[in-house]
Order: C-alpha cells, then structure tokens, then sequence
C-alpha cells in the first residue's frame, strides 16, 4: 500500500507531499486542483508504460504543464503586503512525481532538454529517477538510479553495478531496464505500476459501448471505457462475489434482479424492474443506471488491483444512489487501496464513515497553489527527492 504520494511543480501542484490510507478521498471547491492531482497520478502511472514523456506532449508539453507562478511565494506575497511577481529562478526546471510504501519509493524528475538540432527540441527528458527500499529516500536504501543517460543497480550483496547501455533521454528504467536477473526490484515496480487501474471515461451516453451487445469472454477487469460491462457483470456472478452483487443492485433499486442474455455468444445486459412486464435492456437505462452498474462491475472485480483511482465516480448519478455507491466503494477498500477525486459532498459524507481505514483530503488554492486545508509544514509525511 503506498503511504506517501509526492508532486512539485505540475500545474497548480507547486509541492504537495499527501499521506495516503487504505481509502483516500480527495475533495475540494472547483479548481481546487483535484483534477491535476488525478492527471499527476495518471502521469505517474505512465512511467512503467515508457509513456510519461508522450502524455506530457499531448498535455502541451512541459512549458504547459510546469507550475506557473514565481519559484518562490514569500510571506508578504500571501498576506498581500506585496504583488505576486517573478523570483529569480535558483535551480533547473524540473517537475518532479513520486511516491512510497512500507517496502518501495519511487521518483522522477523531469527537464527541459539540452539544446539540439532536432525537431522534437520541446520534448522534456527524464532527468533523473530513483528506486529505494523503505518508506523514506535515504542514500543506504537507494536500490536503483538514473542520472541523464546512465544508470546504475545494485546487487544483493550491495554492490553497485553501472549499466553499460545508455538510456534515452524519454525512455524510464522502468520500462528498459526491469530484468528478473539484473534489476528485478525494478521489474516487481514495474508491474505494480502497470496493475494501478484508473476510471474516469466511463461512457453512457446514446452511443456509449456499454448499451450495445457485445462479444462477451470472462472479464474479470472491466475495460476502461466499459464496453464488456455485460461479460464483466456476468464474470463476477460466476466466479466472483455474487452475493455482493445482488446486494448492490437491490440497494440501489430495491426489488429489481439483473441478467445477462447469451445470445450465440454475444452479452446483452438486462435489468428487470418491479412492476415491468419484461426486463430493460442497456440501450434503454438511464444514464444514472448504466453508471452505477459499471462503478458496480469496476468495484466488484474478482481481481482486484493494488490501487484503483476513481474520478468524481459521482456524475450522473442521483443522489439517493450514493449511499449505495459508498458502500460498494467502502467494501472494494477491503482488497485494494482506493483514490476517490470527488466533489460531492454528500458521497464524501459516506465515504467517511466507511468502516475502513479513510484518509479525508480537502484541497484548497490559495495564490493560485494547490495546497491541503489544514496542512501545516510539520503535518505533511517526510519526503526528499533524489539530487540531479
């Protein structure tokens, strides 16, 4: 489970250091900076992939995504005693995206590239990465590190060994230089990162995957933009929790039972209702109620990852469905860790008295910083970044 989620530099993240629990709620006022702490996750993420450098670009590369207020907000800046201006700047561009649990820390630092004729002369260059073992950086823990092109691991009797290809400038060790032999913390990172699941596009408009019939096969993960909920749906019934499942469905519409039709090998939801002569297919639920099915399929997975992240899972739906929403969420943070980005305060309600481990995070902008209510310097966890 990680414990600490570090970001400087990424939009309004001028430096943010989070605790995390086992269920972490992240609420705050519209453009508080719930959106960029998720997109920092999500970017993140995209280092086991090699895509960190891509997802930057389409972001509109790193001049668009860098903090954009001075390096440094004094005091009087704050109590309005003087103009927010520029500073001098002391140190190199850099956003940097970390994160640590009881066993493994992980760190990037990302920069603008050297001058070259090139055409890619925008594209920001990982700078530097580190791997450590334990909750904190220390220079003893230190398991594997970049710097620029080179990197260097060490063994199991703690000897350094520098590796002789160089990395390039977008490619993450992560990516290139996990190995069950040479580097295998790295590897076990790396598909730790890769199992994270995020939700935020799940569809239910008109023409959204999720209202067609589809080819079904066992899904034990629902995909991203929902199209296999029916075979994700029926998975759960037959090999994971369907108990819960029903108890899901009758919590949110009481008395109604849910099916899925096999035709030849192709799934079609069905959602039969009190007092209907037949059952609803996908096609004519609610918005409201296709949402809520598919938080249902995402949460109730038989297999679970070992952080799911939910985007304001709220949207579209009623609010009398948000008890039942909470619980599915509360009972899903038995078997994963959880990161709910939320600004409904009603589910943040529910969320709370969860009988799970919660961590209630309110975040606030002031000066155009993204900071956590309440947050003095002594509350937030320790954290260093490794040194370019």
């Amino acid at each position: 489970m990680l414990h600490t989620l570090a970001v400087e530099n990424y939009r309004s993240l001028r430096r943010l250091v989070l605790p995390l629990r086992r269920l972490n709620v992240i609420t705050g006022a519209n453009g508080s900076g719930k959106s960029n702490l998720y997109r920092a996750l999500r970017l993140l993420a995209n280092f086991a992939n090699n895509g960190a450098v891509s997802a930057l670009a389409h972001e509109g590369g790193l001049p668009s995504t860098m903090w954009a207020g001075p390096q440094h907000v004094t005091k009087a800046m704050k109590q309005g005693k003087q103009a927010v201006q520029g500073t001098v700047r002391t140190g190199p561009v850099s956003l940097k995206l970390g994160f640590a649990g009881d066993d493994f820390g992980y760190a990037a630092d990302l920069g603008l590239p050297v001058p070259a004729d090139t055409a890619f002369g925008l594209d920001p260059e990982i700078k530097v990465e580190c791997l450590w073992a334990g909750p904190v950086l220390r220079t003893s823990g230190i398991i594997a590190s970049r710097g620029g092109p080179t990197a260097k691991v060490r063994d199991a009797d703690g000897r350094w060994h520098t590796i002789r290809e160089a990395l390039r400038p977008f490619d993450s060790m992560l990516s290139e230089l996990a190995d069950p032999v040479r580097a295998p913390e790295l590897m076990r990172m790396r598909e730790r990162i890769r199992s994270w699941r995020f939700y935020d596009h799940l569809r239910t408009d008109a023409f959204a995957p999720a209202r067609a019939a589809q080819i079904g096969t066992r899904t034990p993960v629902l995909s991203h933009d929902g199209a296999d909920l029916a075979a994700a749906l029926q998975t759960i019934a037959e090999i994971g929790d369907a108990a819960a499942l029903e108890e899901a469905i009758d919590l949110a519409f009481e008395g109604s039972r849910l099916s899925v039709r096999n035709d030849n090998g192709r799934f079609e939801l069905l959602l039969r209702q009190p007092g209907m002569l037949r059952p609803l297919t996908a096609a004519e639920l609610s918005d409201g109620t296709l949402r809520y099915l598919l938080w249902v399929a995402a949460l109730l997975t038989p297999r679970p990852p070992e952080l799911l992240v939910l985007n304001e899972p709220e949207t579209s739906l009623h609010p009398d469905l948000l008890p039942a929403l909470g619980k599915l969420i509360g009972s899903a943070a038995r078997n994963a860790q959880l990161i709910v980005v939320t600004h409904a305060s009603a589910l943040a309600d529910v969320l709370e008295k969860q009988p799970v481990d919660v961590q209630m995070t309110q975040l606030v902008k002031e000066l155009g910083e993204t900071t956590v209510e309440g947050q003095g310097r002594l509350d937030s966890p320790l954290w260093y970044w490794p040194d370019r």
